[in-house]
């Protein structure tokens, strides 16, 4: 499977998250919601599979980090989740390059991004971003 393939897919099914692990999975969920089902639920399906996204951040390159993913592209992503990707030995090819990412309404920094700030693995973030995913469910 090519990258290009899946970045076409991306841009043309209406998806956030284009995953291959063998088959093409997308995903339309809001923000890191689906990596962090895949992570929690069906990890198996990120070991070693390709991934593209349109907006990552420190939170979504931590997931993507701790589980197993072998190569990355996205149209915009942040430096701090470029940096954690390629810490973690993950190809990573991007559009746009930004310091940090924004939330929703463009007022404020993503709030997922602004937990991790500080950490510096994968792990350190994991606790954070499943705090934040279960406060968002209630």
């Amino acid at each position: 499977m090519e990258m290009d393939h899946l970045k076409s897919l991306l841009a043309t099914s209406g998806a956030s998250l284009v995953l291959y692990d063998g088959e093409v999975h997308t995903y339309h969920g809001r923000g890191v919601a689906d990596l962090y089902d895949l992570y929690t639920h069906h990890p198996g399906k990120l070991r070693g599979a390709m991934v593209a996204d349109k907006v990552i951040g420190k939170g979504a390159a931590a997931l993507m980090a701790a589980g197993g993913v072998a190569r990355v592209w996205t149209a915009l992503i942040s430096r701090p989740a470029l940096q954690l990707l390629l810490d973690a030995g993950i190809p990573t090819d991007y559009d746009t390059l930004v310091p940090q990412i924004l939330n929703r309404t463009r007022q404020g920094f993503c709030p997922v991004e602004t937990l991790c700030m500080d950490a510096r693995t994968p792990q350190e973030c994991l606790p954070r971003i499943r705090a934040f995913v279960e406060q968002q469910s209630r």
